[in-house]
């Protein structure tokens, strides 16, 4: 079993797209998938599932295997609460390595403040071609950065994320693939949640 960790794009607990969280663990379980935690209301999954990831698998089978079980999980969501929702998957490993390579972070006396940071996460990779090239609406202060690999975003907002324009849309606007963002305290508690 290997784990992974599901991200759902606009979900909430009442009003639309409603995916009650304590519901969804139970279904989940009940569809084979092991240990299956959630972190908050807002659509953060953790849970073991039989694919083999491996590092020895190559990128390309760690992709498909992670692509397959957001498909998946969309399909199960659908079928219960009746919700399209994107569903990004990630395995624990990829995410650990989200969680000890910010840029804000590691920069020696950045002096950036946690509270201030944020991740988003693309369905697909971007290239650093198409990065660069965006016009980015950034207000003063506010830094964005393309991780290697392309599908994580690395933002610095210190207006708050809700002032930004450095949103899901933009990004999927721009870069043509799904988006969906947390704030910095939720990445590291689901690194640490998915760490065996």
């Amino acid at each position: 079993m290997t784990t992974f960790v599901a991200l759902l794009r606009a979900v909430n607990v009442s009003g639309q797209n409603r995916v009650p969280m304590a519901e969804l663990r139970a279904s989940m379980a009940a569809a084979g998938y092991g240990d299956v935690r959630t972190y908050l209301q807002s659509g953060n999954i953790v849970f073991d599932a039989a694919a083999d990831p491996d590092a020895d698998a190559g990128a390309g089978r760690q992709a498909a295997a992670a692509q397959e079980l957001a498909t998946a999980v969309h399909r199960l969501i659908e079928r219960k609460f009746g919700c399209d929702v994107r569903v990004l998957v990630l395995t624990a490993a990829e995410l650990a390595r989200v969680a000890v390579a910010n840029p804000f972070l590691r920069a020696a006396g950045s002096g950036f403040d946690e509270k201030s940071l944020h991740a988003t996460f693309l369905e697909e990779p971007a290239s650093e071609a198409d990065f660069a090239g965006l016009a980015i609406p950034a207000q003063p202060g506010e830094r964005a950065k393309l991780a290697a690999g392309g599908r994580v975003i690395y933002l610095h907002l210190p207006h708050g994320y809700g002032r930004t324009k450095l949103h899901n849309g933009y990004f999927e606007r721009r870069l043509g693939a799904a988006a969906t963002t947390r704030n910095w305290r939720t990445v590291l508690a689901l690194a640490e949640m998915s760490a065996k």
